[in-house]
């Protein structure tokens, strides 16, 4: 009769091996998702400053030619992002929107003055780079004023050197952190079978014959765990993409691949660097401290 194999042990070393793996991938998306946040660090100071626009106030007497012009001249300046045209009407329809109250009727008029709405790229959005923008457009036919959010301007230049020092420092943190998890997860499977190296070590086994093994499988397992950390991450990314949009820049190929490289390259590095570290510590342990 055919006797059956230590199916406990089987099914504890299995349960093991899942747990830690689901530990890896949990924490190696983790890593995932912050190195996303601070690739697009960048992206989002840019975005912040690119919603910072001058406004243009125009003449009552622009005729429809010289504004069609007027919009040329702008749109093919280098630093210009965007430029909107917004009538009388228009700017006080959105102004009574803000207001809550039909002031239009209030006074009997309208006081706006029709205004071209200028988004700037994040290059030109300095002080110095506006200051100089704003003599130029007020050099422009028909540009009665121009005028911008001065003091949001000074408070962005002062705060997104610091801003970015911030996030470097935590993610430099957070990667620490991980990188220590994830090193103590393997650490306790090597200790579960701290036994067996010795063991090894009583037969002749040399150090890098008994480390190959723990360190191969402990690879396959960081590699596992980066595939289903990249997915994982790649299921949040297409899930929602919508909401996402305006603070990572999802569309941008280069930035996406280099967050999946790094997250398997984390996977294979950590689990190289921390399966070697526990072997080579339990191989210079002697019997009696194994126990301890």
């Amino acid at each position: 009769m055919r006797k059956k194999g230590p199916q406990p042990i089987r099914r504890k070393l299995l349960n093991a091996w899942f747990v830690s793996t689901l530990s890896i991938t949990l924490l190696l998306f983790l890593v995932g998702l912050l190195t996303l946040l601070v690739f697009n660090a960048r992206y989002l100071n840019a975005y912040i400053r690119e919603n910072i626009g001058l406004t243009l106030v125009l003449d009552e007497d622009v005729r429809e030619v010289d504004l069609i012009q007027l919009e040329k001249m702008l749109s093919a300046r280098p630093e210009v992002k965007t430029a909107t045209y917004v009538d009388a009407a228009s700017a006080a329809k959105i102004l009574e929107e803000e207001l809550g109250e039909n002031f239009v009727g209030f006074l009997g008029y309208n006081p706006l003055q029709a205004t071209i709405d200028v988004k700037l790229f994040a290059a030109y959005t300095h002080n110095d780079s506006l200051n100089v923008l704003e003599q130029q457009f007020l050099s422009f036919p028909h540009v009665e004023e121009v005028y911008y959010q001065r003091n949001l301007v000074n408070l962005i230049n002062e705060n997104a050197h610091k801003i970015s020092l911030i996030i470097g420092v935590l993610g430099v943190i957070m990667l620490l952190i991980f990188f220590a998890l994830i090193n103590n997860t393997i650490r306790l499977s090597i200790y579960a079978n701290r036994f067996i190296i010795h063991t090894m070590q009583l037969v002749g086994a040399t150090r890098s014959f008994i480390r190959k093994p723990f360190v191969n499988r402990a690879i396959v397992q960081g590699l596992i765990g980066a595939l289903l950390a990249n997915l994982i991450l790649l299921f949040l990314i297409v899930s929602y993409n919508t909401q996402f949009r305006e603070i990572i820049e999802l569309n941008n190929q280069q930035l996406m691949a280099g967050v999946f490289i790094t997250v398997f390259v984390a996977g294979w590095l950590i689990a190289w660097l921390s399966t070697t570290l526990a072997v080579n510590k339990f191989l210079r342990l002697q019997y009696d401290e194994l126990f301890y």
